[in-house]
């Protein structure tokens, strides 16, 4: 979900990884470094439906790329953000069809954290955080992403981490459930 600390947890974690000597790529979708991630990110700014669109099909394209180039890599470590869970800001029914056709298509991870947060909290850290709003980032669209996103992460079995507590509480419980020190 936007707000959660996703970004603050994947930097968080590659840099512990690497401290330990670790190789480690993230990535985090949109990326801001290709055309498909920079386009994806401009219609988040955009409203309607067209823009919607246009966000979800740029943001499968950045995500596709970054499997193509960086999952063939020797890495210890793999860190994406998002990743299978971008398709919980499709419509409904299609979010559950793109995300059980992605799940099979791209690899799937051992390990995979959805990070719980009520969308009210995720609507005060955004409106306290961040001048513009995505079209995702207003508090019924967050209302609607959690519900998806949660239902996706209990058919694909993900672990899910409460995460409207402190950046340190809540990395404690992903090194925990990654079994690392």
């Amino acid at each position: 979900m936007d707000a959660s600390g996703k970004s603050t947890q994947a930097l968080q974690l590659s840099t512990f990884l690497t401290r330990k000597g670790k190789t480690v790529c993230l990535r985090s979708h949109p990326a801001g470094d290709n055309f498909f991630g920079l386009r994806a990110k401009r219609f988040l700014y955009c409203s309607g439906k067209s823009a919607h669109f246009a966000s979800a099909f740029f943001y499968m394209m950045d995500v596709i790329r970054s499997v193509l180039l960086y999952t063939w890599q020797k890495y210890d470590y793999l860190i994406f953000v998002r990743y299978l869970m971008g398709t919980a800001y499709l419509p409904s029914p299609l979010h559950n069809v793109a995300y059980r056709f992605f799940a099979i298509v791209v690899p799937k991870p051992r390990t995979m954290f959805f990070l719980d947060i009520p969308p009210d909290e995720a609507h005060r850290r955004i409106v306290q955080t961040r001048k513009n709003h995505e079209i995702f980032e207003h508090i019924n669209e967050l209302k609607k992403v959690r519900a998806k996103g949660l239902f996706l992460a209990l058919v694909g079995n993900w672990t899910i981490i409460r995460a409207n507590k402190s950046a340190a509480e809540v990395e404690h419980d992903i090194r925990n459930c990654l079994d690392i020190s």
